[in-house]
């Protein structure tokens, strides 16, 4: 395969590439910095590239393959979060960098960088890594390959700009509320949320529990490959995606928690299309909701603004930030300890009646963004109140699996009249990512999505 080809077939199959000697580490990355030179000029999805030091990784990579060495990801370029230590960059979380270079990687960086990934550069995301959108008052706006006129989404919106564009056939992504599937579904990627503390973060918990780290890939084996190298619990991963689920029970949810929700045509059809397709794969597909109500959506509210408030208490120049961001901390400063502790409490309750429900389901099927994806600067210069109001209605069916800290994968679905993407969820109980990767792997062998690229 030409190497400029490559690029499209993901993180995956240039792996199998590279191990194979159809192409070279050092050849591969050089054709990533040309694409990455070639487009992001137009996206903005990179704040920083690493390419000196990129290359000397690429050299390395190469010399262990040579010498017969094999990991998933040898020799790959992928892409980082710009929430995420690389040793000797800032970590700017989408504003003026408020310390100095890591010393260190972050464990996830670390086992990607022992595994011989190539590390290519930091991607773009909002301010502290709020909100939905990538825009920023310091870095300006990051675009959406499939139209530069619309968001990628956010907070990992750099990262999935950089996988649809065919820079990168991977990246990391971090997910608090939908952060790692906004962007894959606002793309026309596959991404994961994953179990909470399957993939270290570090000693301390990140919103409350409500963040987690998970993958960003092309295609479901580009997630998962990466999983096998980052996650905590041994691998299998990449084999999932090959494997048959077997029959599984499949409850179809379109109410949110707080009660009936209002969602686009094309994007209520495109659910029900992929449960069509699912029945047909031979699983049982049946109308049925989680058991939660409006309580999940307030204890998630209440974490969510003390997580923020908790954050923007250990920055050295919170003034830096943008009001906006000022503001939802101030907010988080207010809840009470007393009403932060039931909530935390509280989540136990959650479990129980999640657990009754898994009983009778194995997968959960849901929207995903319930609307069109936003305009670049349908936020730009709006207060908190606003924003929040306004991205809540579109992020509805995300923010219940942080609260819980199950897995959910995006699964694209197909395109809107406009031509941007549309993707639906799947979410299952507590370390059942082996099983949603298979599915997955299913459904794309049967209506595969990859093939198709971007117009950028």
């Amino acid at each position: 395969m030409d190497v400029e080809e490559l690029l499209w077939a993901g993180a995956d199959a240039q792996a199998a590439a590279l191990r194979d000697g159809d192409v070279s580490a050092p050849d591969l990355l050089e054709a990533v910095l040309r694409r990455l030179e070639q487009v992001d000029e137009k996206l903005n999805a990179f704040r920083t590239v690493w390419a000196d030091g990129a290359r000397a990784q690429a050299a390395d990579a190469q010399r262990r393959l040579d010498a017969g060495e094999r990991t998933p990801l040898l020799g790959v370029p992928i892409a980082v979060k710009d929430d995420q230590d690389v040793a000797g960059d800032v970590t700017a979380m989408g504003g003026r960098p408020q310390f100095g270079p890591a010393e260190a990687d972050s464990p996830a960086v670390a086992r990607l960088r022992e595994a011989g990934a190539v590390l290519v550069g930091h991607t773009r995301t909002p301010d502290r890594c709020l909100w939905p959108f990538t825009e920023t008052l310091t870095y300006g706006a990051t675009r959406n390959p499939w139209d530069v006129d619309h968001t990628p989404g956010g907070s990992s919106g750099g990262s999935a700009a950089a996988v649809a564009a065919g820079v990168v056939g991977a990246a990391t992504g971090s997910d608090g509320g939908g952060s790692v599937r906004i962007p894959a579904n606002f793309c026309g990627l596959f991404g994961m949320k994953t179990t909470r503390d399957l993939i270290s973060m570090g000693e301390e918990e990140h919103w409350n529990g409500l963040a987690g780290i998970g993958p960003l890939g092309r295609r479901v084996a580009d997630a998962a490959a990466m999983l096998d190298v980052i996650a905590d619990e041994p691998g299998g991963y990449r084999d999932a995606v090959e494997g048959e689920p077997g029959k599984l029970r499949i409850a179809l949810s379109l109410r949110g928690p707080l009660g009936p929700t209002p969602i686009e045509r094309e994007r209520k059809q495109a659910v029900q299309t992929v449960a069509d397709r699912l029945s047909v794969l031979g699983h049982e597909v049946v109308p049925a909701e989680p058991p939660l109500g409006p309580m999940a959506s307030q204890q998630f509210l209440v974490r969510y603004f003390r997580g923020v408030a908790d954050d923007v208490a250990q920055l050295p120049h919170p003034e830096w930030l943008e009001p906006r961001t000022r503001r939802i901390a101030a907010v988080g400063r207010r809840v009470p300890d007393a009403l932060f502790n039931r909530v935390r409490a509280g989540e136990a309750r959650l479990h129980e009646a999640m657990a009754t429900f898994f009983g009778d389901f194995d997968v959960v099927l849901q929207p995903g963004w319930t609307g069109r994806q936003p305009r670049i600067g349908r936020f730009h210069g709006a207060g908190a109140s606003h924003t929040l109001g306004v991205v809540s209605m579109g992020i509805t069916f995300y923010p219940v699996w942080n609260l819980l800290g199950y897995p959910v994968a995006a699964l694209p679905a197909g395109f809107d009249e406009a031509g941007l993407p549309i993707g639906v969820q799947l979410g299952g109980p507590a370390g059942s990512e082996r099983r949603l990767l298979s599915l997955a792997g299913q459904y794309e062998r049967a209506h595969p999505w990859a093939s198709r690229r971007p117009p950028i």
